[in-house]
């Protein structure tokens, strides 16, 4: 089996998802880190380029045989779906499979707000990144060139913060959902070690990355995981490789879709009273073509630029649920009664 290629940097959350995803599916892959020696320096000049330069870039086949810089971890997983056999992240039971898709999408894009806002609002989280990321790519580098990298480096990210949505308007309200979501995810792996069962999904892998960093790596969003959530801080660790977990060949360990645990129940409040309505509130400013994200969100004020992509986030949420056939939603309707995830995606 020929290794899958990819391109990405230790300190990304997407590329630890889709490393972990990979480990776990056994996934044969090549990665290479992100190398620079310079800020003009960053890419991987003799390799194809991706339209939009993020991290992981896979380096994939199109329909022509012909290699392409592909990245987006949500769409490649799921090619990899039917690419590669056995061990599949996608519950086999359609209700099932959307809440997947809308806890992937939170880890993948409210929880990275998280991340975010902790490494490049404190000093010492700053301070932290700003010495080890430039390291990752260059381990050779002198300490001048580490400096001079670090300040870019540094700059560049503490820049995105007015996209990501980190400023002393939403402070608050980040850091108590971060809060929030630690103990209901605690609660909810008291009762079964993955989110959806006793096997994990695509939903783990893309929380599990955005917790690489903050209950791994940045000194103040470590301390309340490990200090206050010590199974969670376990739990992380345990994803980094589950190439030895035992999992059935069918579709065996996934819940039962008949009833979903309160705990789970919990968590999907959660996406639907904070997640969904404020990806309504991005989506509304993108549409109107306002210069800010205004309103409310979590009940305080809410404020940062607009995000195209995540008014798109909002769109393929709509268009999943839309693929539902009739008796689908109706389950997925009783299984979630009470929770506003009705209400949210009306």
């Amino acid at each position: 089996m020929t290794a899958v290629e990819l391109m990405g940097a230790p300190g990304s959350p997407y590329t630890r998802k889709m490393l972990a995803l990979m480990r776990y599916r056994r996934i044969p892959y090549k990665i290479s880190w992100q190398s620079f020696t310079s800020p003009e320096n960053i890419t991987h000049k003799d390799r194809p380029q991706p339209k939009v330069p993020l991290l992981p870039t896979y380096y994939l086949p199109d329909e022509n045989g012909e290699t392409q810089a592909v990245t987006d971890s949500t769409p490649i997983l799921r090619r990899f779906e039917t690419e590669f056999d056995g061990r599949s992240v996608i519950p086999s039971d359609p209700a099932l499979a959307f809440l997947n898709w809308l806890m992937e999408d939170y880890g993948d894009e409210w929880l990275t707000k998280s991340m975010f806002h902790y490494r490049w609002h404190y000093e010492a989280d700053i301070k932290k990144a700003g010495s080890i990321l430039p390291r990752w790519s260059n381990i050779s580098a002198s300490d001048a060139d580490i400096a001079s990298l670090s300040k870019y480096v540094s700059e560049r990210q503490i820049n995105r913060l007015t996209y990501v949505g980190s400023n002393e308007v939403t402070k608050e309200t980040i850091e108590n959902s971060f809060k929030r979501f630690l103990s209901l995810l605690n609660e909810h792996l008291q009762t079964m070690p993955y989110i959806f069962g006793q096997r994990p999904s695509s939903a783990d892998f893309a929380i599990y990355g955005q917790l690489t960093c903050l209950a791994l790596f940045d000194p103040t969003p470590n301390a309340i995981v490990a200090g206050d959530f010590p199974r969670i801080y376990a739990w992380v660790e345990l994803l980094e490789d589950l190439s030895g977990l035992a999992v059935a060949d069918d579709d065996s360990g996934w819940l039962n879709s008949a009833k979903l645990p309160e705990t789970l129940r919990s968590l999907i409040i959660e996406l639907a009273t904070l997640y969904i309505p404020y990806l309504k509130l991005n989506a509304e400013a993108v549409l109107n073509g306002a210069e800010l994200v205004d309103g409310e969100v979590d009940g305080r004020p809410y404020q940062q630029n607009p995000f195209p992509y995540q008014a798109k986030c909002l769109q393929w949420i709509g268009e999943q649920y839309a693929a539902l056939s009739n008796a689908d939603k109706a389950r997925l309707a009783a299984l979630t009664a009470d929770t506003g995830l009705a209400e949210a995606l009306s």
